[in-house]
């Protein structure tokens, strides 16, 4: 009976073992922490009728500007990776630039990190474990459960035959509250030895609203200005209607 057990121990395999070959699967180690920079393009859409383009752009330490552009009107988000960030929201009564709130500040590295959590997670103060196995859309993954040091957690479901990541779900905060989200991953394609999902959907449970984001351009190492992710220019006042003329 022993003897019977051995070829089970020795096909198990270990959360750091399984986002080893994740991280293998996306190109390695070397070639990931030699990307300086990125630049990402496409399309948003939160709704029928409600998409537009995007770009954002990134560089290393936690170096942040996004855009999007929705009605014609343009959101921009940056940070200067250490401490500061600005926003500048077309659809609010103040269209100036304004400082990250400290709850954005607190989530600024999720956005900002292109490695990811779990690329050196322990050194980030992440942690790791094995939850077991899932399904996602008809294929096998195992599911990996990332708890922060803040406590936050979320789950990695991992394609257990190609370790691309199909799956991550999680809380966020919206308006105040904790609610649940999922992001599914797809359409991984190679861009200079590496691999990106071009399509991102997320939608929640306890929210109608869904998101789908399909990526058209993948730049690595383009040149960005450091101007970029400090605070942005505010948008040009919007033209003054003449006085009409009386006859």
């Amino acid at each position: 009976m022993f003897f019977s057990l051995l070829p089970l121990a020795a096909s198990a395999q270990t959360a750091d073992e399984i986002v080893a070959k994740s991280i293998a699967a996306r190109g390695g180690m070397d070639k990931l922490k030699a990307v300086q920079s990125q630049r990402i393009s496409g399309t948003i859409t939160f709704g029928p009728g409600v998409d537009g383009p995007f770009v954002i752009e990134l560089k290393r330490p936690l170096k942040l500007h996004m855009e999007v552009t929705l009605g014609g009107q343009t959101l921009v988000r940056s940070y200067d990776g250490k401490s500061a960030g600005w926003t500048i929201n077309p659809f609010a009564e103040d269209r100036t630039p304004q400082p990250m709130t400290a709850e954005d500040l607190k989530n600024i590295d999720d956005e900002a990190d292109f490695d990811g959590p779990l690329v050196d997670y322990k050194s980030k103060g992440n942690h790791i474990e094995l939850a077991g196995k899932g399904d996602v859309e008809g294929k096998a993954t195992y599911k990996i459960k990332l708890t922060r040091k803040t406590a936050k957690a979320r789950t990695y479901y991992i394609d257990t035959t190609t370790f691309h990541v199909l799956k991550w779900d999680g809380t966020t905060r919206v308006e105040d509250k904790e609610i649940p989200v999922e992001n599914f991953l797809r359409d991984y394609r190679e861009v200079d030895g590496l691999q990106f999902p071009f399509e991102i959907d997320s939608d929640s449970p306890a929210s109608p609203q869904e998101r789908k984001i399909l990526i058209d351009k993948i730049e690595l190492d383009p040149k960005i200005e450091e101007a970029r992710f400090g605070k942005p220019t505010p948008p040009p006042a919007p033209p003054v209607a003449p006085p009409a003329q009386e006859n």
